[in-house]
């Protein structure tokens, strides 16, 4: 491709309204172009990009034994209110009505519509398993779209949905599945980790998500170095305290702490450490008032909490809930003297003389201790987020944490679907059962965002060289003044091209500054740039994209060479 015949369209600065790296490199490297609050337009660099990914994704899913279709992105509502989802999707669902006022959605995923094909299409177990997946656009509206495409309400999406005829062939294809996101992701060149997850509201009854290793991600990933034992910091297990709870050694007493509110103020201000002081937050669930439990430097897992049957739909209780029953402002609450179901978490039951709110403003209690001065707890569960340090489940090494940006992100969903939508099947019996289904998916255009993520520098992206829009880029340094030059770099690029090398030739009437520093904003692995005096000795320059200083390349070896070095990238 020449340059003067593409379109590269770069700006020298983002746009004040990009946060991310990614956001503003796409913006600056004309990768896509914003038309309104999360909608952008992939520009012909990008969509080369995209594509890329692309056929990575169709490859392997192809190879998996799945198969391709397309279904339509508008969705009626019935199928939505046939499963349940209609109201309680949420206000993500881009809602909308045809001329006949009948409703539609805008479809941000595709487990109805598939479901409805698999219930009109298939009968009989020899028909299973089947594994559906298409590449399409989804809809999904944003209350703050942001971060580019990383967040965008308009995006690229693999759905794949898979139907059995039991358990055993439900969970074989779902490591079939695992096992090709993990070589979609090596062979797009990224760091990743996959890690068990919540189901959240796609439901089912087990999840992986798949991260690409970012110190911008979202989501804090949480893993053992010894071990392969990786979690979304949602659901990763909190294992109790391994030593006993000692004796009271103190007695309880009320202490005056003005303004000192959080555990940290508190530890603080009576110089204690802060693993000595109990945090009490109050929710309501289910009409009735609760209070939880946790040590001072931890944090509530709302996920885990969410979990515990009784605890369903929970909510933090407001300060006028908590004040109409315990008379008391929040930030001085605490469990000692209140008739409130407790429920503490697994690290609280090894504590003793410890600090907590006395239910009075501006002040504690130090040396509280359970079953002396308060009842024994009412329930213990694991409610808190891990943190470093903490012991492994597995039993093999201590955890860490790291950041990660979901891009796939598989499910067991079991029957959820099948039963609500009656998609049924006849067994080797004759006898009528409901199938299983998997569902599985990938972020295509986000992928490109978090690639850019994990790969730059100072100078722009860095694409891993199967993501790159070009495999590499000459730059001639006066093509319109030399007619040596003109004439090399017009060879040189053919005999690429005619290589199978997909080349980008920078034909434009520039500075080579510019050429320079666009080429480097956009990312292009490899470059070569010929000028006279290079020539006068037979040579010209190559540069990887992240080598520090170019190196003298023969001329007459430039195809053989630039071979070799993609084979090795």
């Amino acid at each position: 491709m020449r340059a003067s015949q593409f379109f590269i369209s770069t700006l020298k600065e983002a746009p004040a309204e990009a946060e991310l790296v990614s956001h503003k490199l796409m913006l600056r490297a004309g990768i896509i172009k914003r038309l309104g609050s999360g909608l952008y337009t992939w520009m012909p660099l990008g969509l080369r990009v995209l594509r890329k990914v692309e056929n990575i994704v169709r490859e392997e899913m192809d190879k998996s034994g799945a198969v391709e279709l397309l279904m339509p992105a508008i969705q009626p509502a019935e199928l939505w209110q046939e499963s349940g989802r209609w109201d309680i999707f949420g206000p993500q669902m881009l809602k909308i009505k045809d001329r006949h006022q009948r409703e539609f959605c805008f479809g941000p995923t595709h487990e109805e519509v598939i479901t409805d094909i698999a219930r009109r299409e298939i009968r009989s177990y020899r028909q299973l398993p089947l594994n559906f997946y298409q590449i399409q656009t989804k809809f999904r509206d944003e209350i703050r779209p942001r971060f580019g495409v990383m967040r965008a309400r308009e995006f690229v999406m693999k759905d794949a949905y898979s139907f059995h005829a039991d358990v055993a062939s439900l969970e074989q294809t779902y490591q079939v599945m695992h096992g090709t996101y993990g070589r979609i992701f090596t062979r797009l060149g990224l760091k990743f980790r996959a890690v068990t997850a919540d189901t959240g509201a796609i439901g089912g009854s087990g999840s992986h998500e798949f991260h690409v290793l970012a110190d911008s991600g979202e989501d804090a990933i949480v893993f053992c170095p010894d071990s392969n034992y990786a979690a979304n910091i949602e659901l990763a297990e909190a294992l109790p305290s391994a030593k006993l709870r000692e004796a009271p050694n103190s007695k309880m007493q009320e202490i005056v702490t003005p303004g000192k509110k959080t555990c940290e103020e508190v530890a603080a201000f009576l110089n204690v450490p802060i693993e000595q002081t109990v945090k009490t937050l109050a929710v309501v669930a289910n009409g009735e008032m609760y209070l939880l439990l946790l040590r001072g430097d931890h944090h509530l897992n709302e996920v885990k909490t969410g979990k515990i049957p009784f605890l369903a739909g929970f909510r933090l209780a407001n300060e006028e809930e908590i004040f109409a029953k315990i008379c008391c402002r929040p930030g001085y609450i605490g469990p000692v003297g209140l008739g409130l179901p407790v429920i503490v978490d697994k690290a609280i039951t090894a504590m003793s003389d410890f600090v907590c709110g006395a239910n009075k403003a501006d002040y504690h209690l130090i040396g509280v201790n359970f079953g002396r001065d308060m009842k024994e707890p009412d329930h213990i569960f694991d409610i808190r987020n891990v943190v470093t340090d903490d012991l492994s489940p597995d039993g093999r090494g201590k955890l860490e944490i790291c950041r990660g940006i979901e891009v796939g992100h598989i499910f067991q969903l079991r029957t959820k679907y099948s039963e609500a939508m009656k998609a049924s099947y006849l067994d080797e019996s004759g006898q009528t059962r409901m199938m299983e289904m998997g569902c599985y998916g990938i972020g295509v255009s986000r992928i490109v965002a978090a690639a850019i993520e994990q790969n730059h520098d100072a100078h722009g992206i860095i694409f891993p060289a199967a993501m790159a829009p070009f495999q590499i880029v000459i730059v001639p340094i006066g093509l319109k003044k030399s007619a040596q030059v003109k004439a090399e770099a017009e060879k040189l690029y053919r005999e690429l091209s005619d290589a199978g090398i997909e080349v980008l030739l920078d034909d434009r009437d520039e500075r080579p500054g510019i050429m320079f520093a666009d080429m480097e904003l956009i990312g292009i692995p490899h470059r070569i740039v010929i000028g006279e005096r290079s020539l006068k000795e037979g040579n010209i320059e190559y540069q990887e994209r992240r080598d520090a200083n170019p190196q003298t390349i023969p001329l007459q070896n430039a195809v053989n060479f630039v071979g070799s070095r993609l084979c090795g990238s």
